[in-house]
């Protein structure tokens, strides 16, 4: 038997001893077919991604190309170009360039004379009408509209004004409703109150067209109406939209007084003084308003104040028109005795103190006030009341005015 020798010390001496045989340690096998397999996995994948990645590339140059298009095309009916259909409410960037400068305050140096003399939109809900068919006139048309003192705009305006004048029916009345289209691009109607097919109802009308649907006001409550011509954005920020209110079949609790307010803003090209201001529609997308205002125009009832006797119940008919912003709705110095939120008029809530109404939304409130005095009416998100979109409800024969 074969022996290896190993040294040892004893003693001072070395001895040579044999030592026991120790096996070599055994040999690794081969990576190879490992390395093999692994590679080939790899050349796989790659061979996978390759074409995936190819046709990623083909279909993001198809979409950007797609997009051009759909951009230049919003654009041109934004400027007074070809239509677009009502139906795709996709949002578009239709430039507006990058000069975002806000003309937020800014009017000419009259601007407390002429708010004085402004005739301030009546915010008063106007009677339904008698029978059971409500019929409504809807005509658009291109005019130079005062959304501030001293502030001009050229706005889209449903029977010349923005809001369009306020609608009452009652639930169940059959509306019949015609739209005119006197503008320069096409437009079209979307009723919020109305269960129907928007794309038979509220499609498309050419300048110089007109279109005619019904429906039945089945569903009580307060509903916004509006253009839904694409870009939806810009058709409600250049003042296409209004109020329509149906009236429960069941009474509500007795209100002295009914007023009707709309929310909407206001995206400037340019102060609007001395000549009137446009859209900028990249201020619109960004949601950054230069005015905010109660039907309309900015602070018009700090200036001339809705009034109210001590002792009276004041129902509020409220809808957010946007484009964008919701208003927290708020009477500064008492509670909404009542509040039909979100316009169910099925129920109300008691004793709140702050509603919201969503963008595109409405709401019903009530509030009695037994002590004399200017009491605001607000948005409170005081962003928009720095904005405009403020009011006083004046209870009782009250000197002066007062801020917010």
């Amino acid at each position: 038997m074969s022996a290896t020798l190993g040294r040892s010390r004893a003693n001072g001496t070395v001895q040579q001893t044999p030592s026991q045989h120790i096996p070599p340690p055994p040999r690794r096998p081969s990576s190879k077919s490992d390395n093999g397999g692994y590679w080939a996995a790899v050349a796989l994948l790659l061979g996978l991604l390759v074409p995936v990645l190819g046709f990623v590339a083909i279909w993001m140059g198809f979409s950007a190309h797609d997009a051009r298009k759909d951009a230049n095309r919003a654009a041109q009916a934004v400027s007074g170009g070809g239509a677009v259909s009502a139906m795709d409410h996709s949002a578009t960037n239709l430039g507006g360039g990058t000069d975002l400068r806000s003309f937020a305050g800014q009017g000419p140096a009259n601007a407390a004379a002429l708010a004085e003399k402004h005739v301030a939109m009546d915010a008063t809900l106007p009677p339904a009408p008698a029978g059971p068919v409500a019929r409504v006139k809807l005509v658009l048309v291109d005019r130079t509209i005062e959304i501030a003192p001293g502030v001009k705009y050229r706005a889209w305006a449903f029977s010349g004004g923005a809001p369009a004048p306020f609608i009452h029916v009652r639930q169940g009345q059959k509306v019949e409703l015609t739209l005119t289209n006197k503008g320069a691009i096409p437009h079209s109607v979307d009723f919020h109150a109305a269960r129907i097919a928007p794309d038979v109802a509220f499609k498309d009308v050419p300048p110089g067209g007109s279109i005619h649907y019904s429906f039945v006001a089945n569903d009580p409550g307060v509903y916004m109406f509006h253009c839904g011509t694409k870009p939806v954005l810009a058709h409600i920020a250049n003042g296409m939209y209004g109020a329509i209110i149906v009236e429960p079949r069941t009474p509500l609790p007795h209100a002295d007084k009914n007023y009707v307010l709309v929310a909407s803003e206001w995206y400037l090209s340019s102060p609007g003084f001395p000549e009137p201001a446009g859209l900028d529609m990249a201020k619109a997308q960004r949601q950054e308003p230069d005015w905010v205002t109660w039907n309309g125009y900015a602070g018009q009832y700090v200036t001339h104040p809705l009034t109210a006797d001590p002792g009276q119940t004041v129902r509020f008919w409220v809808v957010d028109a946007g484009p964008s912003f919701n208003t927290a709705f708020h009477v500064v110095g008492t509670l909404l005795n009542r509040a039909w939120v979100n316009a169910d008029m099925t129920q109300f809530q008691r004793n709140v103190q702050t509603a919201e109404v969503a963008a595109g939304g409405g709401g019903v409130f009530d509030v009695k006030i037994d002590q004399p005095g200017l009491y605001p009416v607000v948005n409170h998100s005081f962003a928009s009341v720095d904005l405009g979109q403020v009011g006083l409800l004046k209870v009782g024969n009250v000197k002066g005015t007062m801020s917010h």
